[in-house]
Formats: structure tokens, sequence, C-alpha cells
């Protein structure tokens, strides 16, 4: 199962994680694990590419981590609205695979 948790503060995201493995098919099959993974790596290069946010982010099989080091701009703001919508969607049909935790500090 993949876990996703998202920390926002003051409705700015401060830090995602996404661990696990989603198991919904044989590896390099598994189109649970390749939805989730290509919204993370298209939103996380998003930022990069089109946003002057500075974050870190971990990666390893299986684990992604993005930290903000301050308040989103407006754009990094909408794409990570836009990739939580997304893993919610994906989510709605695939609760065995994924789980979706957004809070707030």
């Amino acid at each position: 199962m993949i876990r996703i948790n998202v920390t926002k503060k003051s409705g700015s995201y401060v830090d995602f994680e996404s661990a696990g493995h989603a198991g919904a098919g044989e590896e390099g099959h598994d189109i649970v694990c390749a939805a989730v993974s290509a919204l993370i790596i298209n939103a996380v290069n998003s930022i990069e590419r089109f946003t002057d946010d500075a974050f870190t982010e971990e990666s390893k099989d299986g684990y992604v981590r993005i930290r903000f080091d301050g308040p989103n701009s407006p754009g990094a703001r909408l794409l990570m609205d836009s990739l939580v919508f997304g893993l919610e969607q994906i989510r709605e049909d695939c609760r065995d695979y994924l789980k979706v935790h957004v809070r707030e500090v």
C-alpha cells in the first residue's frame, strides 16, 4: 500500500511524503503505482521548473519526501493542490492500494 502524508500550515504546504508500493500488479505492470509516481514526479519537476520555491527532496525506491523551506508561492500551491486532488481521485477507485492523509498544523 502507498501511504501519502501531507502537512500544511496556514494554507501553505510544508511537507509531502509518499511511502510504499501499491501492490496492485506485478512489478512493472502496477498501474496504481505508475499513476501515483507520474503525478508526484510531474509535480516536483513542475515546482522546480516553474516556481522559485525552495524545497528539499529525498527519494529512494518506494519513497519520496518534499519539504518546503518557506511559504508557497501561488504557483507551487496550485501545483500541490493539483497533486493532492489527483491522488485523492485515484484513491476513490483504489482504496485497497492508496491512503492519502492531509493535516493542518
